[in-house]
């Protein structure tokens, strides 16, 4: 999905309701914009066919009002990551467009129905409940980019037998998320099912000798099973955005 607004521009150009002048003058905050506590990234969307992402976590909330007013009136989409919920009210205060996902975390807007993309099903699994927030991240992420996205909770490896009960949504999927923390099993089990790539993210549940995340992670870089790549700790957007890219 290319920005509607340059599009908009282009076609004013060609229907006389602009001269190149005044076009080149709407156009010339590309590639970035420097707003003081950022550089905003305008052109992202044309390189990579989604605009840059807030990442909220550290950001106050006038820093990030004043990203998301150099953003809105260029972008039909996005997407701010690691919200509190009292941000994300303060924010929803200023900005009536914003839709807050507090499972994942995420802010999100959009000017309409994000078009469909993607060739199947994205399927999100999580080891225990508590992966869920990195899961929602995942499931958040995937479903802006307009892709199809089922997700599967609790099917880690101590009951494993749970997993075998989801085959008719395993049958269907394309691309893999197995989320997991404590030792970080479950994406090596399902890759050893499927014949799709399946993206590992690591969490930092788990008791002391889980280090954080670290205990999964490497657990997950040492998987025996083919075909997995593997995410930072606690990186749902990172994996959501992957998967969409694979499934594309």
């Amino acid at each position: 999905m290319q920005p509607k607004w340059i599009k908009d521009i282009l076609v004013k150009v060609k229907d006389g309701q602009l001269n190149i002048d005044e076009a080149m003058a709407e156009l010339k905050h590309l590639p970035c914009e420097d707003i003081s506590v950022a550089m905003v990234d305008h052109h992202r969307e044309i390189r990579q066919g989604f605009p840059e992402v807030i990442f909220g976590q550290g950001k106050t909330v006038d820093q990030i009002s004043l990203i998301l007013e150099n953003m809105l009136p260029r972008t039909s989409r996005i997407l701010i990551t690691r919200i509190p919920k009292n941000k994300a009210l303060r924010l929803q205060d200023r900005f009536v467009d914003l839709v807050y996902w507090p499972d994942s975390r995420i802010l999100t807007y959009t000017d309409g129905d994000v078009a469909p993309a993607g060739r199947g099903m994205i399927l999100v699994l999580s080891a225990g409940t508590s992966d869920i927030p990195v899961a929602e991240e995942v499931v958040v992420t995937a479903r802006m980019m307009g892709h199809q996205v089922e997700s599967v909770y609790d099917v880690g490896v101590a009951g494993i037998h749970r997993l075998f009960l989801q085959q008719e949504k395993i049958n269907r999927a394309n691309v893999f998320v197995a989320v997991a923390g404590m030792e970080g099993a479950l994406p090596s089990v399902v890759a050893g099912l499927v014949d799709k790539p399946v993206i590992a993210v690591p969490t930092s549940v788990g008791y002391g000798g889980s280090f954080g995340g670290v205990a999964a992670l490497l657990a997950m870089l040492n998987s025996c099973a083919s075909g997995v790549a593997v995410v930072n700790i606690d990186n749902g957007f990172g994996a959501g955005y992957l998967a969409a890219l694979i499934n594309s």
